[in-house]
């Protein structure tokens, strides 16, 4: 029997002081647990083992693309989506407490922040870069370390956590830098607000199969705000494909929509229909 708590407690990958955690709190608020979890393997199965309510997955960076690693396991966790949340991303290089720009001589992040980094440390060629798991274990790190040479890419929330120094703020190559989200749930939640629908489709291998299903929508003026394909494990060049619309379970048309889908795709999977995030208001920054 699912546990309805007054304080839910939510499972993020990474640690204390993640991009994640920020997420998290900027979706829910304070008044919620934070589950922090190793893997995405493990956050998907926090629900399961009882160590958690609710899930806050990443699914996609306006630089890096899709997070495949999570985005794969979403069907397979049985969870539903029942929410999302954008998040600004703000890179700072980090540094141990008493530690200076001048003294830094290694870099050590998760890749995908080094790589985001790319222009900075490209300008800075002296500093050797390391990869690891996540950005907060970066921090975490080099302040238990306590080498002044060592400094981590991370967010303003990891080095308020652990203590360390911001030696320089937003070294990411583009401002323009946001990780969506999405907060999923043993069961769906129907909201009077909910206006995004994300599905799962798997089609024929067939000519004119894709153009058959998304027709559908088309016709009914649905609007198509993404599609991924995903490689079918076991079943060489086919795919299924994960689409997000804009459209209510509440509305006819787009029940209509799903039906008809049904009768042209091998199988429909509903992951869920919830809110749009809300941006706040100007000059809520991330980090």
């Amino acid at each position: 029997m699912t546990r309805e708590p007054a304080i839910p407690r939510v499972a993020f990958q990474g640690e204390r002081g993640a991009f994640s955690e920020e997420a998290a709190i900027l979706l829910l608020g304070e008044q919620i647990e934070l589950v922090p979890r190793p893997t995405f393997d493990a956050l998907y199965s926090a629900v399961r083992e009882g160590a958690a309510d609710l899930v806050l997955a990443p699914v996609e960076n306006t630089l890096a693309g899709t997070v495949v690693a999570s985005l794969d396991l979403i069907l397979e966790s049985g969870l539903h989506a029942i929410g999302e949340v954008v998040l600004p991303i703000v890179h700072c290089l980090i540094g141990a407490p008493g530690a200076t720009f001048e003294a830094v001589r290694s870099v050590e992040s998760h890749p995908v922040a080094l790589a985001q980094c790319e222009r900075f440390l490209r300008a800075h060629p002296h500093l050797a870069r390391r990869a690891t798991l996540d950005t907060a274990g970066s921090v975490r790190e080099i302040v238990s370390a306590g080498d002044p040479t060592r400094a981590a890419i991370a967010g303003r929330r990891a080095a308020a956590l652990y203590g360390a120094c911001i030696l320089r703020e937003h070294v990411e190559d583009h401002s323009e830098n946001y990780t969506r989200f999405l907060l999923l749930s043993p069961s769906p939640h129907f909201s009077k607000r909910a206006n995004r629908l994300s599905l799962v489709v798997e089609l024929p291998h067939a000519p004119g199969a894709l153009h058959r299903a998304l027709g559908v929508f088309a016709r009914r003026s649905i609007n198509l705000l993404k599609i991924e394909s995903r490689p079918l494990a076991g079943r060489p060049w086919q795919y299924r494909f994960y689409l997000d619309l804009q459209a209510s379970l509440d509305d006819p048309e787009t029940l209509a929509a799903i039906e008809e889908l049904g009768h042209c795709a091998d199988r429909v999977s509903r992951l869920g229909c919830y809110p749009s995030y809300e941006e706040p208001p100007p000059g809520r920054a991330g980090g």
